[in-house]
């Protein structure tokens, strides 16, 4: 199923898009967080749901927001997470380059989190150094804690698309990644979660990202130096996963700041960020 949270007619709720058309689910849960809270609770009741009422609004017709508008906490992301990027990165910064030996950890505030077409805001008095980075997302659907990495697939709700976006000269400036990561709108996430069901093998999934039009990523899950169950293992190793976390895989390599000479995000840039299986997300760079 693809869950989605949608705006029609002034009002916002959660749904599943079938083909071209979505059912509304706010009889299950208010929102698609609650929904997700319940497990296999909330999967059953949407799921006989469907079988009573399918169809319903065009796709076309609703905006689509992301699916989750406002986790209840930050967002949980990997660095480094492909060897290319991490040897770009390095690189780039003159450092000698060393691949990591455990997950490379930071988080979003939620309020970086936007819609899968909404604009990403411009503010060069912040910073000019903005950056794309298209990035496979895992939504975590249980609680647990010293989760095995040979059951860490059964904690998994689903998955969704999602852009990076990075002020780079306040990520160098910090020392860390946070307030470089954290700018509000940063964070382009959608255009849908797509249950873990209807994606057999996270590790085999094409991942581009391109800006007006050109390519600037295209790398594949299955050179990820850490594994989704390898992740969810290690961050719930004494900390508690709740149902609703995001986890951001990492990127892979042909992020701006790497090239020669570097490239960044200007306004009236639109950046799509595409995984294989999931979706595609579309914004454009706008000032103010």
């Amino acid at each position: 199923m693809k869950f989605i949270t949608y705006e029609y007619e002034n009002t916002i709720q959660p749904g599943v898009v079938w083909e071209d058309r979505v059912t509304e689910i706010s009889s299950v849960g208010t929102d698609l967080l609650s929904i997700i809270e319940q497990g296999a609770v909330g999967l059953t009741a949407v799921t006989s749901l469907l079988q009573r009422v399918r169809g319903g609004i065009l796709l076309e017709n609703v905006r689509l927001l992301a699916p989750i508008p406002r986790p209840h906490r930050n967002l949980m992301c990997l660095g480094l997470n492909y060897a290319e990027h991490a040897e770009e990165s390095y690189t780039a910064q003159g450092r000698e380059v060393k691949l990591p030996e455990v997950p490379i950890v930071f988080t979003k505030a939620t309020t970086t989190v936007i819609g899968p077409y909404d604009p990403i805001p411009f503010d060069a008095a912040v910073s000019d150094h903005i950056d794309w980075e298209v990035e496979l997302a895992v939504v975590i659907g249980r609680e647990g804690k010293n989760i095995p990495e040979a059951e860490a697939m059964d904690y998994v709700f689903g998955y969704t698309v999602i852009n990076d976006v990075s002020a780079r000269d306040l990520q160098r400036q910090g020392k860390q990644f946070f307030k470089g990561k954290s700018l509000d709108g940063s964070c382009p996430m959608g255009p849908w979660i797509v249950t873990r069901d209807e994606v057999p093998d996270p590790h085999a999934l094409r991942v581009t990202s391109r800006v007006n039009g050109e390519t600037k990523q295209d790398a594949n899950t299955d050179i990820m130096i850490f594994t989704v169950p390898a992740i969810i293992a290690y961050l719930s190793r004494g900390m508690t996963l709740l149902p609703g976390d995001i986890i951001s895989t990492g990127t892979p390599s042909g992020v701006g700041f790497a090239r020669t000479p570097p490239e960044f995000l200007r306004p009236g840039d639109i950046v799509e960020c595409e995984v294989e299986q999931v979706g595609t997300i579309r914004n454009e760079v706008v000032d103010g």
